[in-house]
């Protein structure tokens, strides 16, 4: 055998790994027993040994310095491997394995906290993660910003700088668009209870719409709904409010965006670098685009307020027009999951600057609830009314996800390029979508996106599938075009 066959045969070994490190991640967001936590800790820690053993092999470094592609493809799969090893040796064994134990304990702890709106009982257990991210940064960071490097795990080439820059480049649009539709005439609210197995029905029903391949996947429940696994196991979760079902459908829309991506990947890339996700920013465009750009277009909550009346009887909803406003209705609110599109980037960018500073120290972790209550009054005007519905709401910065969050924001950019792309590429689609048929929409994001997984660079595969590089006017374009006719504005 070739270095490049002998390297590719371990990498598998080591991407099936992977793969079973997260299940029990999975497990652990649906179905593990509470009294589990700890053991689960010292069980995510050891297999986090043996992938970061596997990772860092001396053997992976001699197989690079001989093997010689022979395609595009295999250039690509040393490219990330390369990339994987030289990250993987800048950190020590003992702490990934403690970052894997103490993030794997700190999500049970969190989820407490949250459930009894108890900042004080997860603070210091945040604070240890902190100080193991700010660890784990200036292993890799070398003279560097602390921050990049974390970034660079989710965002391949992405700096604070040139985020940061095209956050402060779209506030004010976003600003004024949020002004100019809060200051419209109001839109009435859902007022009616719908049953949770009657919402679980349809949010199945709505996965199968946009192609989710149950044969190779599942929808469970989680407190925060996230997607995990790729190849030919993704699965999903979501959430249920009685009250407001657009939580469970639009969660499992936007979940069922990511575990499509990963279906989508073409099947020889199976089990190798290339066989995932090239990047957050690229797996939130997917997310998004499904959610947003697809599922709450006019066109298709036509469909869906049909499919809903069908379902649930009359909900108190006079016709689709004031549907489609009801689905898109604008408001400020404290849960980023359920943000409307106007105020969601608001969100990203609040917790962009939060964890930032919290990684550079430059704010510390008993001042962090106050920092994070004094930021979301003063941009969105209302004050937190409890722990739950703001500093507790989201699970990353348990898991340890510093440098995640601007990959939400980055995701609707590529998503607002890859839309007017589509557009004009599928000139019918609306008609397509008012009668529920998604297939042109998610085959032309397979096609040009999905099936790439790692093949591209994160801004290559966006650029190829747009015929330009991204940039964000595409996305305020949308947003003021849409969001001013439902308005009047």
């Amino acid at each position: 055998m070739s270095a490049y066959d002998d390297l590719m045969a371990f990498q598998r070994e080591t991407e099936a790994l992977g793969q079973i490190a997260g299940r029990l991640g999975w497990d652990q967001e649906t179905m593990m027993p509470r009294g589990a936590s700890e053991q689960r800790g010292e069980e995510m820690s050891a297999i986090e040994g043996v992938l970061h053993a596997r990772r860092t092999d001396p053997r992976i470094a001699e197989w690079l310095e001989d093997a010689r592609p022979a395609d595009p493809v295999a250039a690509a799969q040393l490219r990330l491997i390369r990339r994987s090893h030289e990250r993987a040796t800048k950190i020590p064994a003992a702490l990934a394995q403690r970052l894997a134990r103490v993030t794997s304990t700190a999500q049970g702890i969190w989820a407490e906290a949250r459930a009894a709106d108890k900042v004080a009982d997860f603070l210091p257990t945040l604070a240890e993660v902190i100080a193991l991210k700010r660890e784990e940064a200036a292993a890799l960071a070398g003279d560097g910003d602390l921050y990049d490097a974390l970034m660079d795990d989710y965002e391949p080439g992405a700096t604070a700088a040139v985020i940061g820059g095209m956050f402060d480049r779209m506030r004010p649009r976003l600003v004024r668009l949020r002004e100019a539709v809060l200051a419209a005439a109001p839109v009435p609210k859902l007022d009616h209870h719908f049953g949770e197995q009657a919402q679980l029905r349809f949010a199945r029903d709505l996965a199968t719409t946009f192609g989710y391949d149950f044969t190779r996947g599942r929808l469970d429940l989680a407190v925060h709904p996230f997607s995990s696994g790729s190849g030919n196991d993704a699965r999903i979760t979501t959430r249920v409010v009685e009250t407001d079902p657009f939580n469970c459908f639009y969660s499992t829309i936007h979940e069922v965006g990511h575990a499509c991506y990963e279906l989508g990947i073409d099947q020889d890339y199976l089990l190798t670098p290339l066989g995932n996700g090239v990047s957050m920013g690229v797996h939130e465009s997917q997310s998004r685009i499904y959610e947003n750009q697809i599922g709450r277009s006019p066109a298709f909550t036509g469909w869906m307020f049909r499919q809903m009346l069908d379902r649930f009887g009359d909900f108190g909803v006079s016709g689709p027009e004031e549907f489609a406003r009801i689905v898109n209705r604008v408001q400020p609110g404290f849960i980023r999951t359920e943000a409307d599109e106007v105020h969601y980037n608001l969100h990203v960018m609040m917790r962009f600057d939060l964890e930032r500073a919290l990684i550079r120290g430059d704010l510390a972790v008993e001042d962090l609830e106050a920092a994070w209550n004094d930021r979301f009054a003063a941009d969105f005007g209302v004050a937190v009314d409890r722990p739950s519905h703001g500093l507790l709401q989201d699970v990353h910065w348990s898991c340890g996800l510093f440098g995640y969050f601007p990959t939400y924001t980055l995701g609707n950019v590529y998503a607002g390029c890859l839309h007017l792309a589509l557009r004009e590429a599928v000139p019918g689609l609306d008609d397509q979508l008012a009668r529920g048929d998604t297939s042109a929409a998610t085959g032309w994001l397979r096609e040009n996106v999905q099936r790439h997984g790692g093949l591209y660079e994160p801004r290559e595969v966006i650029t190829l599938a747009c015929g330009e590089a991204p940039s964000e006017e595409p996305l305020l374009d949308y947003l003021d075009a849409k969001f001013g006719a439902l308005y009047g504005l």
